[in-house]
């Protein structure tokens, strides 16, 4: 790819630091990056022509965990894991709202529920057994009770009747969050190009050379183009497999949404089934998405898509459970693909001299996104 003498300097020339990566820890790693280097030359390389993982493709949940989830987070990592993990959360959260503020992001404190098939009777069980325990070890984090037993006030059907609220939950715009992200970095002088690929990079200890595949668009071919650049941040999240050795897995949400709904009752976040599946309302319509656990090695992928066991049993769940007795039609459904692995903890660490990356968020981007993006500028010294 032949530059001009304009592009290769404004773009491309004395870059301090390049970020991979154009979501919620991307963005949030380049203006922390700002705030710590004020003279500093950005640069920001998304490959899709939006943000191609989970940052806007999730389904807007301003949460930390349901109360199934932690109890299952317990049996395969410590307490003192388990409370840092949600502090962590909690903390990114404050970040974000304190960043872009509530109304940038149409943030609504509704609270969350979750709610569980007659099928769960053990879960169900267990999670009103350890409400007192889990409520304890998180009570010195929000000073009060954070999950209570409530009646089933919305009329779901197949489900048992006391549901579990959590009034720290809330819900945002994930569309309003990302254009507020977007045109804040804009406005901090950091250059964002879209629909650049790193297909490779070499730390030469002085600095990084990497390398782009560019689609261009006037001939449908790849070309190949290389610069350098004193540090490079990967926050690629979902697609850091090679990067981490196999740390991280892809791991891909199916969402739909439908139709607006007259007189719709619902409002809130809501949770089934350990969080594989989650659902809430925009407005009068509800956003519903999940069921990767019925299919784990076929949604183990980086491919977006859907499927039709996952779709068929999302419609199933709102026809039964949701929305029972009442017509409602699909208007769009979509993928995301997040960043998983045999522990939930991310991962924000140096991967050499002058490489870093910030990945593994477990399906909480919304939640910890901005809070990995400062761990991760902070790396550097």
């Amino acid at each position: 790819m032949l530059l001009s003498y304009w592009e290769l300097k404004n773009w491309f020339t004395d870059v301090d630091y390049t970020i991979v990566g154009s979501g919620i820890v991307g963005l949030h790693t380049a203006l922390r990056l700002r705030e710590r280097f004020p003279k500093s030359k950005i640069l920001v390389l998304e490959k899709g022509m939006l943000p191609q993982g989970a940052s806007t493709k999730n389904a807007g949940f301003a949460c930390f965990g349901s109360i199934s989830e932690i109890i299952d987070d317990l049996k395969s990592h410590s307490q003192d894991d388990v409370v840092h993990l949600i502090q962590r959360r909690w903390d990114g959260l404050q970040l974000l709202r304190k960043r872009l503020g509530d109304g940038a992001i149409d943030f609504k404190p509704y609270g969350g529920y979750e709610l569980f098939l007659k099928k769960d009777e053990t879960a169900y069980e267990e999670c009103l057994e350890k409400l007192p325990f889990i409520n304890e070890i998180l009570t010195p984090l929000f000073k009060s009770d954070v999950f209570a037993k409530t009646v089933n006030p919305f009329g779901f059907l197949n489900i048992y009747d006391q549901l579990i609220f959590n009034p720290f939950e809330a819900q945002i715009d994930t569309g309003n969050m990302m254009q507020a992200l977007l045109k804040q970095a804009v406005s901090h002088d950091i250059l964002i190009l879209n629909q650049q690929n790193v297909t490779s990079f070499v730390d030469n200890q002085n600095g990084v050379e990497v390398v782009l595949a560019t689609l261009d668009s006037a001939a449908p071919r790849v070309d190949d183009f290389s610069f350098k650049t004193k540090k490079l941040l990967f926050a690629t999240n979902g697609f850091a497999g090679q990067l981490t050795s196999g740390k991280v897995k892809p791991a891909r949400a199916q969402v739909l949404i439908t139709e607006p709904i007259a007189d719709l009752k619902i409002k809130g976040t809501f949770h089934l089934d350990k969080g594989y599946y989650y659902f809430r309302n925009i407005g009068n319509r509800i956003l519903f998405g999940g069921g990767r656990n019925l299919d784990f090695e076929g949604e183990t992928t980086s491919e977006f898509g859907q499927t039709e066991i996952i779709q068929n049993r999302l419609e199933e769940v709102l026809k039964e459970v949701i929305l029972p007795n009442q017509k409602f039609d699909v208007a769009h459904r979509w993928s995301g693909i997040m960043g998983l692995g045999s522990s939930k903890n991310p991962i924000v660490e140096q991967l050499s001299n002058n490489v870093y990356c910030g990945v593994r968020l477990g399906g909480m981007g919304v939640a910890i996104g901005s809070l990995i993006g400062k761990e991760l500028a902070d790396l550097i010294q």
